[in-house]
């Protein structure tokens, strides 16, 4: 058996799956940056579906759409096996709240990318649905769980947290860690800009799902979680919130750019 997991930890380990893994980084900048867009086209009176589903619907209607799909269904695919490693071999070395802790990240991250190629492979073959709809109907078959309320307002919780620390790393320049920066001064400053704008966007758009998810559930209004495209939307029709939704969509355009720079830069 020990045997078995060591072929396993090198084979997740190994150069080929490394390069891919970098790709899965690429890919959901590319995804980020597209989500931006739409939140701009949006704030400008536009259409569009501004969350993964629309990226790779906007990713589909490209030339060489399939294949494009299928790449970028690959190499998250790759980030996911690769986060899923780090998951099960990596961090032995450390305290065990920190061991812990960094495991449940990597888990969690596998997860995000595994989603993410599920949706690329659901559109790639014709069976994408609206994300939107689907949000609602999750909310509402969990509601009438037992203890579903519950653990919705949990999850809602965990959203918002999760943007909050997004925002906090973003401010606090903490992302820096994760990176081998280049030695050029301007290109390290270029870096920090972008992955601190980046940051504090993706938060603030995390924070605005999670309390639209704690308002639903409260409310028992299921058809109001509507992810994060509904969000957006939401913001939009607040007070200067076309400004806002614009600053958003520039804001996740530079988390994308610095997502494809992570490719190049993240230490793996």
């Amino acid at each position: 058996m020990k045997d078995a997991a060591d072929v396993a930890e090198d084979v997740t380990n190994s150069k080929p799956l490394e390069i891919a893994a970098r790709a899965g980084f690429a890919v959901s900048g590319l995804l980020h940056f597209l989500i931006g867009l739409v939140a701009i086209r949006l704030a400008m009176g536009g259409r569009g579906q501004a969350d993964v589903s629309g990226a790779v619907e906007e990713l589909a209607g490209q030339p060489a759409g399939p294949l494009l799909l299928w790449t970028s269904f690959a190499a998250c695919v790759a980030l996911a096996i690769w986060q899923t490693s780090d998951a099960i071999f990596d961090f032995g070395h450390l305290p065990t709240k920190k061991k812990v802790g960094k495991k449940l990240k990597a888990a969690l991250q596998a997860v995000v990318y595994a989603a993410f190629a599920l949706t690329l492979a659901s559109v790639a073959t014709g069976a994408g649905s609206d994300n939107r709809e689907s949000t609602s109907d999750m909310t509402v078959n969990l509601m009438k769980a037992p203890g579903g309320v519950a653990l919705l307002v949990v999850i809602g919780v965990a959203v918002a947290v999760t943007g909050i620390v997004y925002a906090i790393r973003g401010f606090k320049k903490s992302f820096i860690k994760y990176l081998r920066m280049p030695s050029q001064p301007q290109a390290r400053t270029a870096v920090t800009v972008i992955g601190m704008v980046g940051y504090v966007a993706k938060g603030f758009a995390l924070l605005l799902v999670g309390l639209l998810i704690i308002i639903a559930t409260v409310t028992a209004h299921p058809e109001e979680s509507t992810g994060l495209d509904g969000s957006l939307k939401a913001l939009r029709e607040q007070p200067f919130g076309v400004y806002l939704l614009a600053a958003v969509g520039i804001g996740l355009i530079c988390y994308g750019i610095y997502m494809v720079v992570r490719a190049k830069l993240a230490k793996m």
